[in-house]
């Protein structure tokens, strides 16, 4: 009798502890997604260099991947963050150019009045579009946003209207790290509310400060935390002096050398601009920790797109606005304990637009009925479990084209062009457009058959006439 109660018991105990791991088990996942502004594809210590300053970011990677060939959707911030949101080529989701007052890049003071009906103030992602905070927000989310916001600035665009629950941040596509204004144009909102309540503060402090609240006020539920800093894009100010600059705290300035140029002082501001971000990005994965939800979240980090000025893309060519891998390759960071191998690097062909399908698929949700995504879940390949199915990514901006097919990539765009070969040539610098004109045929056909299939798609604003 009593070697049957014995092992009663264990069964019982054997039972509980099943339960237990599986309760544990069905727990949703937290998502943090971090977004850099404009950081080159080598400025950070994993990604091989030896002067940006980044044991944070370091960190994740040592904690779990990083990819050498992920891409983002379009070359510069705005369409490039709609895509990450939306999981779906800007041409797909309506937001395929910037919506941005270039008058300002002569020196152009907007009145109050102008700057009300300018494209910059009007514009914004389609509100039949469903971002990633939309979805997970009614799979019972709290989702909360701190930065730049990029995605429209009348009500209807904001992110309190788009799925999340909280936000600080601006809205437009640039500011003055300390005034927060763009342009001189104040910029800062607090949910759906213009504030200046902050003015002078280092618009990162402002961000990092947001992030630690809502992880604080928010960790015992599942959350998602969207940061998407400014750093280290330039200053939007209109005084030249500050404008040709990263604005960045003194102490973090004081870590990089100064130099004698306009350009080496740049790469001194963008270099503690991202210093400072890094720090920030470290309290947000100390407060994981801290609050011993670490193993159950899953972090993500990229750049929206190329370096910018002051920035490091090497080896690749070009930058930030163009067209070739510099403009359009970037960093990217996962971290997810027990889920993605620590210490790992793949080199398979990803993109942004896969990061909502990821995130679906982690926290069991499927995007709404009738939306047709441009990625998909992405974390066999970031656990090393499979090749990526990707062979195709497509890039237009205006007249300047680009299409990668397997190893094959080509340019067409002002800046330059060509065929070029990635497996041997990342640096795009021998065009093979004579030697492989049946490559160059094939490429071209691929990209037209993928310009039909966006225009066929079911029309989104701002830019389409329909």
């Amino acid at each position: 009798m009593l070697y049957r109660s014995c092992i009663l018991t264990a069964v019982l105990l054997l039972l509980a502890g099943a339960t237990r791991v599986l309760a544990e088990d069905a727990l949703p996942p937290n998502v943090v997604l971090i977004v850099s502004d404009d950081q080159g594809y080598r400025d950070l210590g994993c990604y091989g260099s030896e002067e940006a300053q980044t044991p944070h970011l370091d960190r994740i990677a040592a904690d779990g991947v990083r990819l050498t060939s992920f891409y983002v959707s379009w070359p510069a911030c705005t369409p490039s963050r709609a895509s990450l949101l939306t999981g779906r080529y800007p041409q797909r989701n309506g937001l395929y150019d910037m919506i941005r007052n270039d008058m300002a890049d002569y020196g152009h003071r907007y009145s109050p009045a102008e700057y009300a009906v300018s494209p910059e103030r009007i514009l914004g992602l389609d509100v039949r579009e469903a971002p990633l905070s939309e979805i997970l927000q009614q799979r019972g989310y709290t989702c909360g946003c701190f930065g730049k916001w990029d995605s429209g600035q009348l009500r209807r665009y904001l992110p309190l209207q788009r799925g999340f629950d909280d936000f600080y941040g601006f809205t437009n596509t640039g500011i003055d790290y300390y005034t927060h204004e763009r342009y001189e144009v104040p910029s800062m909102r607090r949910g759906n509310e213009p504030t200046t309540e902050d003015k002078g503060t280092y618009a990162t402090d402002l961000f990092r400060r947001e992030a630690l609240r809502f992880v604080r006020e928010n960790h015992e539920k599942p959350f998602f935390l969207y940061v998407p800093f400014n750093a280290p894009h330039g200053s939007s100010s209109l005084d030249p002096e500050v404008r040709g600059t990263v604005q960045a705290p003194p102490e973090y300035l004081e870590r990089f050398p100064a130099g004698d140029t306009k350009q080496s002082r740049r790469r001194q501001g963008y270099l503690a601009a991202v210093a400072c971000m890094d720090d920030a990005i470290g309290e947000l994965l100390d407060s994981l920790d801290e609050l011993k939800i670490a193993d159950n979240t899953l972090v993500m980090f990229l750049s929206d797109n190329g370096g910018g000025g002051g920035s490091d893309n090497g080896p690749l060519r070009g930058g930030k606005s163009q067209m070739f891998e510099g403009g359009l390759r970037v960093p990217f960071l996962a971290r997810w304990p027990g889920r993605i191998p620590a210490g790992t690097a793949s080199d398979e062909f990803l993109t942004a637009m896969e990061v909502v399908p990821t995130v679906l698929r982690a926290v069991g949700a499927e995007p709404p009925e009738g939306v047709v995504l441009d990625g998909f879940d992405m974390l066999p390949m970031l656990a090393g479990d499979r090749h990526s199915p990707r062979e195709e990514m497509f890039w237009q901006r205006r007249q300047d084209r680009a299409a990668r097919v397997g190893n094959w990539k080509w340019v067409d765009s002002r800046r330059g062009g060509g065929l070029f070969d990635l497996s041997k040539d990342i640096g795009e610098e021998r065009d093979l457009s004579e030697e492989r004109p049946d490559v160059l045929k094939m490429v071209q056909a691929r990209f037209a058959a993928w310009e039909h299939a966006m225009e066929e798609a079911e029309p989104r604003g701002p830019f389409r006439d329909y």
